[in-house]
C-alpha cells in the first residue's frame, strides 16, 4: 500500500493543479474568435443609419440578428466599429443589450486616423473604406477574428463555419486568411447597383479577388459589372463574391498598415478614393505571404442598400423566424 502523502504536500500540488488549470483555461478563453463589425458607413444610398433601423418582426436591427448568431456560434467578443458621432445613439440603442453575454469593444474610424506623414485631404468626408475600417480597431483585436458588415445579414451556418475555420488556426504568428463566399445572382438588389468582390477559386482556396462596381441585372437579367480598369463587362450568375465576410489572425494588422500606406501614396489625394478589403487580399495572396480557404455557404444572405430594399428585407426575416 502506497504511502499518503503529508497533507502540506498533497495542497502545494492542489494550488499547482488549479494555477496550471487557471492558466490553460485562459489561454483556451483568448483564443475563442472575436467578431469585428463594420457599423461606420454613413448610408448615403440609404439615406440613414441602417445600422441600427429596425428590420425584424420584432423591432431587431441587421446588428442584432449578427451578434446572435455569432454568439450562437461561439464568438464571445464583439468589436464595433462606429463613427464617434453617433457613439452615445449606437451605445444605448445596440452595444449596451450585449455586454451582460458578452465582451463588448469599440474601435472609431475616423477620417483623420492616418500613418504618420500622411494628411487628410481638403474636402474628404467619406470614410476611407473597409481596410480602413479593419485598421481602427488594431488595438481591440488580439484573437483570431471575423469582419461582417453591419447591415448585411450572413446567416447562422455561416458564422458556425466561420467560427470553426477560426478555432482551429494554429497558435502561431503566421497570417491566416479566410473568407465565406455567396452566389453572385443571390447577392443583387432590384433598387439600384451594387459592390462586390468577385473571386476566383481553385481546390478550395481564393485565387483572386477583384472589386466589381455599379453591379446590376437587366431586363434581360444580364447581370453586368465594372471592374477595377473601368471596363463594363458581362459577368456569370453563379460567380462565387465576397460579402465582406472575412477571417483573419492578428498578424493581418502589419501588412494592412503597409498596404494602406501604399494606397495613401497612389490615391491618397483622390476625394472619394476607397481601400477595399479584397484588394488587400488579393494582393496578399498573390505576393504569395498567404492562402485563402473559401467556405462555401448555403445560408442566406440579404441586405440593405438602397429604401426599397427594406420590405424584401423584412419579409425574409419574417420567413427566417417562422421557421
Amino acid at each position: 500500500m502506497s504511502r499518503p502523502q503529508p497533507l502540506g504536500f498533497r495542497l502545494i500540488i492542489h494550488w499547482i493543479n488549479r494555477l496550471l488549470a487557471a492558466k490553460l483555461f485562459g489561454f483556451l478563453r483568448l483564443m475563442k474568435p472575436a467578431l469585428l463589425l463594420l457599423a461606420a458607413g454613413m448610408g448615403s444610398r440609404y439615406g440613414g443609419l441602417k445600422q441600427i433601423e429596425p428590420m425584424g418582426p420584432k423591432g431587431e436591427t441587421m446588428i442584432d440578428y449578427a451578434v446572435h448568431d455569432a454568439r450562437s456560434a461561439g464568438f464571445e467578443k464583439v468589436v464595433f466599429v462606429i463613427r464617434k458621432e453617433f457613439e452615445t445613439a449606437f451605445r444605448e440603442q445596440v452595444g449596451n443589450s450585449y455586454e451582460s453575454s458578452m465582451e463588448i469593444r469599440y474601435a472609431f474610424q475616423e477620417l483623420e486616423d492616418l500613418p504618420e506623414g500622411h494628411r487628410l485631404p481638403e474636402g474628404r468626408t467619406k470614410p476611407w473604406g473597409t481596410a480602413h475600417a479593419v485598421r481602427a480597431a488594431r488595438e481591440n483585436i488580439q484573437e483570431p477574428f471575423a469582419v461582417i458588415n453591419a447591415d448585411d445579414f450572413y446567416g447562422a451556418a455561416a458564422f458556425r463555419q466561420m467560427a470553426g475555420q477560426l478555432k482551429t488556426l494554429p497558435r502561431d504568428n503566421r497570417l491566416h486568411i479566410s473568407m465565406v463566399g455567396y452566389i453572385l445572382a443571390n447577392t443583387l438588389s432590384p433598387h439600384g447597383t451594387v459592390n462586390r468582390g468577385i473571386c476566383e477559386i481553385e481546390n478550395g482556396l481564393l485565387r483572386r479577388v477583384e472589386e466589381f462596381t455599379e453591379i446590376e441585372q437587366d431586363s434581360d437579367n444580364v447581370i453586368r459589372g465594372t471592374n477595377s480598369e473601368g471596363e463594363n463587362t458581362e459577368l456569370p450568375k453563379d460567380l462565387v463574391v465576397s460579402m465582406n465576410f472575412w477571417g483573419f489572425s492578428p498578424a493581418i494588422f502589419a501588412p494592412l498598415e503597409i498596404g494602406f500606406r501604399r494606397f495613401l501614396e497612389r490615391e491618397g489625394t483622390a476625394i472619394k478614393s476607397e481601400y477595399y478589403l479584397p484588394s488587400l487580399v488579393d494582393k496578399l495572396i498573390k505576393e504569395g505571404l498567404s492562402i485563402c480557404p473559401v467556405l462555401e455557404t448555403k445560408s442566406p444572405w440579404f441586405g440593405v442598400t438602397y429604401p426599397g430594399d427594406k420590405e424584401r428585407v423584412t419579409a425574409s426575416l419574417r420567413k427566417i423566424e417562422a421557421r
